[in-house]
């Protein structure tokens, strides 16, 4: 198998320094197997997405020294694969209409036993006749994920989904994010389901990212299960955490890749800073 890994930043904000440790991970890692990698805008949420913030990845990506494939893939142009995507979801019944706001679901988890939280909140469909109202009435819903559902669907297969990670195999727990959204009454899509679906078409054999998209992949594998999709081997690496010991932001204005070109630091410097 050819080894195909890529690189998915969102067009949101200027790249900072762990965005340099993603990229360049990603980008040592394809070298080293002969394969190759692969440069994805993420724009889906056109709403905080910006035509300079794009220009800007392109800039500083070739000032850290990396190359890529083109044409690139934007998402935002794709949008009507992912619509395809949920529709076979909605025609298999694994996902609801979920029409509670942020605060209703908070009240309900207040209520709820121990442990349960926004990120691993289950809910289920509203009776046909009380949904029907509520579309009537054009009242704005989110499609969740059943994991319900999904378990039925997959029967045992469900509690024997695997994944390959730098630890070595790890069984799938999906219940770690719950019923997650997957798409909203007008946006075809979320993360989850653009980012598993262009994986699968770009061919991509290794996902590697930092450590805080651990457990997406506990949900990745499921949705590569329910959409017959191939799973990729995951691959995980520690985060750039800013002075205070929290994982850096767009908004760590010092911390980005422009930032300290401006200020005279090499992409060497770069480098030894991330530990590389």
């Amino acid at each position: 198998m050819s080894f195909v890994t890529r690189f998915a930043p969102s067009p949101t904000g200027h790249l900072h320094l762990g965005h340099a440790l993603s990229a360049l991970t990603a980008f040592d890692a394809a070298q080293a197997a002969g394969g190759r990698f692969l440069l994805r805008i993420e724009d889906i949420d056109q709403g905080r997405a910006r035509p300079e913030f794009e220009v800007a990845i392109y800039e500083d990506l070739a000032w850290l020294g990396l190359s890529w494939e083109e044409p690139v893939r934007r998402q935002s142009e794709h949008m009507a694969d992912y619509a395809d995507a949920l529709q076979s979801l909605i025609d298999r019944q694994l996902v609801y209409r979920c029409f509670r706001t942020r605060k209703e679901i908070a009240e309900a988890i207040a209520s709820a036993p121990h442990g349960v939280s926004e990120e691993t909140f289950r809910g289920e469909a509203l009776p046909a006749d009380e949904e029907a109202a509520k579309l009537e009435a054009g009242e704005a819903f989110a499609w969740r994920l059943s994991l319900k559902k999904a378990r039925s669907a997959l029967g045992p297969a469900y509690f024997a989904l695997v994944f390959e990670d730098e630890t070595g195999l790890v069984r799938a727990e999906p219940e770690k994010l719950g019923d997650v959204i997957l798409a909203r009454k007008d946006f075809s899509t979320s993360y989850h389901l653009a980012s598993v679906w262009d994986d699968a078409l770009q061919g991509v054999s290794h996902v590697i990212r930092g450590e805080d998209l651990r457990e997406a992949a506990h949900l990745h594998v499921l949705l590569q299960k329910l959409l017959d999709l191939p799973q990729p081997t995951y691959r995980h690496h520690h985060l750039v955490l800013s002075e205070d010991g929290k994982r850096l932001a767009k908004r760590d204005a010092a911390a980005t890749l422009r930032a300290l070109r401006e200020a005279g630091k090499t992409p060497g410097d770069v480098c030894a800073m991330i530990g590389l």
